[in-house]
């Protein structure tokens, strides 16, 4: 499992840059995430998702899909592919510091 140092904490990561222990995140290390992902400021859209992201994985077990996230977080479809431009469910769960949802390639 390779370690990483995200906003001065050491964390676990997998070899695609996901959190493999949701606990290890905090909410200061989202900036500095979303900054490595190409995102240079996170809007109250964007917390929005991750807040959204962290929720579903903690009563689910696993984050959700962009259709779900379209229909359900409270921003369209659209709109996640302009806050999140790499792919909204993918990108948001590696800044949400969850794993990477299931279905996601």
């Amino acid at each position: 499992m390779p370690n990483a140092t995200v906003a001065g904490i050491t964390v676990d990561r997998n070899d695609e840059g996901f959190f493999t222990d949701p606990n290890q995140w905090t909410e200061a290390m989202a900036p500095e995430l979303a900054r490595s992902e190409g995102i240079d400021e996170l809007t109250d859209d964007h917390w929005r998702v991750l807040k959204f992201m962290r929720s579903e994985y903690a009563q689910k077990g696993t984050g959700p899909t962009v259709r779900v996230l379209g229909k359900t977080s409270g921003v369209s479809i659209k709109e996640l592919y302009q806050l999140f431009p790499k792919g909204p469910a993918k990108t948001a769960a590696k800044i949400a510091g969850i794993p990477k949802p299931r279905g996601c390639i």
